[in-house]
């Protein structure tokens, strides 16, 4: 992680030792009271898919929107999604919920983010043979973007560390920034290329979508099923994005550690 010596000493191993502990024990705690365990991984964004898939295929019948097979399409945006949106929610009781640990202990306190990052990330990866299968099923071709799919990763990573180092700090010096959050986090939805390809949207939306990070990080997911959807601009100005956002997160997050111990 970029971000192992923010905010106390202590070695990068020993960090990412206790990186991935908290991380299993997320993990361990989210499951063990889960009669389907894995399976709730897959479940939300399939069902959103299957839904928006009906809508828009048999209700609607909007053939000129995304790529086909559609439901490939769908599925290959709402798993990267439900990534970003578990992280981002959890960001914003990320040190009120263990604020005793965050006190006392001599780990880095921005391992109570980056925990966050990694396990919504390892269900994220879990889930990906879902969307093979369905790729398989519906006849998609696999193309020479299915190697940027790391790329999509280390960026959509990125991303949230940093969004996590100003969102979790934030939200405990201005409660309402919590509900804020999940209020754009729904605007957020729609705005973003996930129902839908950048290259679906007409002139001047087009060129202000591709603002949002999500829309070069999406890209890069879906180029190996989707070549037609590559779009340099986005995501070139995806990743310039992605790495400007953790840096201003590693330096908010320097002037607002002291500031958030004291109010815990």
């Amino acid at each position: 992680m970029t971000t192992a010596v923010v905010g106390a000493p202590g070695s990068p191993r020993r960090y990412l030792h206790s990186l991935w502990l908290l991380s299993a024990r997320d993990l361990r705690v989210r499951y063990s009271t889960s009669a389907l365990g894995y399976l709730w991984s897959v479940l939300d964004p399939l069902v959103m898919s299957l839904i928006y898939w009906f809508v828009f295929t048999q209700v609607f019948q909007r053939g000129d929107i995304g790529a086909q097979p559609y439901i490939v399409f769908l599925i290959s945006g709402l798993l990267p999604w439900v990534w970003f949106n578990a992280a981002v929610t959890d960001f914003t009781r990320a040190f009120h919920k263990d604020a005793r640990l965050v006190r006392s202990t001599a780990i880095p306190r921005s391992i109570w983010v980056n925990r966050i990052v990694l396990s919504k990330g390892i269900e994220f990866l879990f889930s990906l043979p879902v969307l093979a299968v369905f790729a398989i099923a519906a006849g998609a071709t696999v193309g020479w973007g299915l190697l940027l799919l790391p790329v999509a990763v280390l960026l959509q990573l990125m991303l949230l560390v940093g969004l996590g180092l100003l969102v979790a700090p934030l939200c405990v010096m201005w409660g309402d920034l919590e509900r804020t959050t999940r209020l754009i986090l729904r605007a957020l939805f729609y705005a973003s290329p996930i129902i839908y390809g950048v290259t679906d949207l007409p002139g001047i939306v087009a060129q202000l979508a591709v603002f949002n990070p999500l829309a070069g990080i999406f890209t890069l997911y879906r180029v190996g099923l989707f070549p037609e959807e590559w779009d340099p601009l986005a995501v070139g100005i995806g990743a310039g994005m992605s790495i400007g956002i953790l840096a201003l997160g590693i330096l908010v997050f320097r002037r607002l550690e002291r500031a958030v111990l004291k109010e815990l």
